[in-house]
């Protein structure tokens, strides 16, 4: 083409692309027309390779990727001596507050209010503190306690981000040893059964200040604290402890070489990463 102009996908094209397909769709063409019959064949393909995956789901049923991986963490943790807890999905005000996330802070603008005094849950952390203080009376040995389940943040669109998401939180009361120490140590039993390389970072934290961050392919994927902490006479809580939050959608995205969240989680668009609609 005359000038060296050459001429790429539309945002659309790569965007239509993406919803079926995994890899980046970067060429360059001469002319619409070689562009548009590229667009075209490859389209073309990724559908016929996705009406493939969906025949095979409705041939060959299977749990679906998230709760397989949700029971195949939770029996790790268990075998580790960790007691499994379900708590509530609705949570008070008072406990956003007792977390520092009051009406100031940039958090609390995600949160899904119900009423002036109730809210969906954007973490798992403030009832898990409230369970481990509970267990504290009943044992004077170290409290373990894990909790699988759904937080709700108002996300702006990423293919790194959902409203509605999944989360692992564990946490270590009173653990024999020091907290962090203790903290890489189910940090990796947790990474190494997602067979991804990663790698720990320091970070800041709009509630915990200080944060070891886990990252997989520059994707945040989990982050750890260890007390004592600022946050802990809120809640009743006065000896060490380590806990972490793994966001099980990003850690399953990156196992299964998804480019989008979405893919993953909770859908009515995608299945298994096949897209149904």
């Amino acid at each position: 083409m005359s000038g060296g102009i050459f001429m790429k996908f539309t945002e659309s094209q790569i965007q239509r692309l993406r919803e079926f397909g995994d890899d980046s769709y970067d060429s360059d063409f001469d002319t619409p027309e070689e562009r548009e019959k590229a667009f075209s064949k490859i389209l073309g393909g990724l559908t016929s390779k996705n009406d493939r995956s969906v025949a095979d789901i409705i041939t060959g049923p299977k749990r679906h990727l998230l709760p397989r991986f949700e029971a195949e963490l939770a029996d790790i943790l268990t075998k580790n001596g960790f007691i499994e807890v379900r708590t509530p999905l609705i949570i008070s005000k008072a406990s956003l507050e007792k977390m520092t996330i009051t009406r100031e802070s940039q958090l609390y603008r995600q949160v899904f209010m119900i009423d002036d005094k109730r809210c969906l849950r954007p973490m798992l952390a403030p009832n898990l503190y409230f369970v481990m203080r509970k267990l504290r009376d009943k044992t004077p040995g170290p409290v373990r306690i894990f909790e699988i389940g759904s937080c709700f943040r108002k996300e702006s669109k990423s293919n790194n981000h959902l409203e509605e998401f999944t989360m692992l939180n564990l946490v270590e009361l009173g653990p024999d040893g020091d907290p962090t120490d203790i903290l890489k140590k189910h940090i990796s039993d947790i990474m190494n059964a997602t067979g991804l390389d990663y790698r720990m970072t320091e970070e800041c934290s709009e509630v915990y200040k200080t944060t070891l961050d886990v990252e997989v392919d520059g994707v945040e994927v989990a982050s750890g604290a260890v007390g004592p902490h600022v946050l802990d006479r809120a809640h009743d809580i006065h000896e060490p402890w380590c806990g972490a939050g793994f966001g099980l959608e990003r850690l399953l995205m990156e196992m299964t070489g998804k480019t989008n969240v979405k893919k993953v989680g909770r859908s009515l668009v995608y299945l298994n990463g096949a897209k149904i609609d």
